[in-house]
């Protein structure tokens, strides 16, 4: 079963040239198939959701115990409105 989703992006005006060799070309065109998408669907999805994972990974972080402790009392202390915080909020995510 194929879901398709409808993106908030808009008209698509861009393009994208890659070179590909005949074995990837063949490869990604019997997944598309079996995906029932179209190359281009199927490349662009592919593609995007890879993009998303990257940034999504890079949010991702380690903190030792102290450094933990001082980032929940951030969290329970938060700072008062201000401009850039407001900013901060307002911002959208890149996907």
């Amino acid at each position: 079963m194929v879901v398709r989703q409808e993106t908030k992006l808009g008209k698509k005006t861009e393009t994208v040239k890659i070179r590909i060799a005949p074995s990837e070309r063949s490869l990604i065109d019997l997944a598309a198939n079996q995906s029932g998408l179209t190359r281009s669907a199927f490349i662009l999805d592919a593609a995007r959701r890879a993009a998303e994972e990257v940034l999504r990974e890079q949010t991702v972080f380690a903190l030792s115990a102290e450094e933990w402790k001082s980032f929940n009392d951030a969290l329970d202390n938060p700072p008062l409105p201000n401009e850039k915080l407001a900013k901060l909020l307002a911002a959208k995510t890149p996907w």
